[in-house]
């Protein structure tokens, strides 16, 4: 693969990952069995962060056992529109007061600004902590269906 071709590449998975909010979450649950679950995600440029109740079972899980897979997928209209991210990394869980500006941030890329300031009083009276989880990727493969 040319420079060219990777650049494009990379532009297309940006496309991807500013588009979509969500995504599933490989891990290995408290009983040592795995576990995918569907995950709302916000990518910073560096590190894509979930944020879920500080009570959630993942929160336990990915204390002990921080390794994980991530799954990030845009449909199309045809097979040939589809594409997919898949994510190895490492989970750090910080508890923050209150609500996750990554979550609020995320939520905000699919409501108007009156609707995410309603959501957001809802959340901030819903929550308050949060677990904030980061994921850094190690390893990273960008599928373009249509491409090949």
């Amino acid at each position: 693969m040319d420079q060219h071709e990777v650049d494009a590449e990379l532009e297309i998975a940006a496309e991807l990952l500013d588009a979509t909010q969500f995504g599933h979450l490989a891990y290995t649950g408290a009983d040592g069995t795995p576990r995918v679950v569907p995950i709302g995600i916000y990518w910073t440029g560096t590190e894509f962060v979930v944020s879920t109740a500080d009570t959630a079972p993942k929160v336990r899980s990915l204390r002990a056992r921080p390794d994980v897979a991530l799954s990030v997928v845009s449909g199309g209209a045809s097979p040939g529109d589809a594409r997919s991210l898949s994510v190895r990394g490492r989970a750090e869980v910080r508890i923050v007061d209150g609500v996750t500006e990554e979550y609020l941030a995320a939520s905000r890329k699919s409501m108007d600004p009156e609707a995410a300031a309603q959501f957001e009083v809802a959340v901030r009276q819903m929550y308050p902590r949060m677990a904030r989880i980061g994921i850094r990727p190690r390893w990273a493969r960008f599928y373009d269906f249509g491409a090949g």
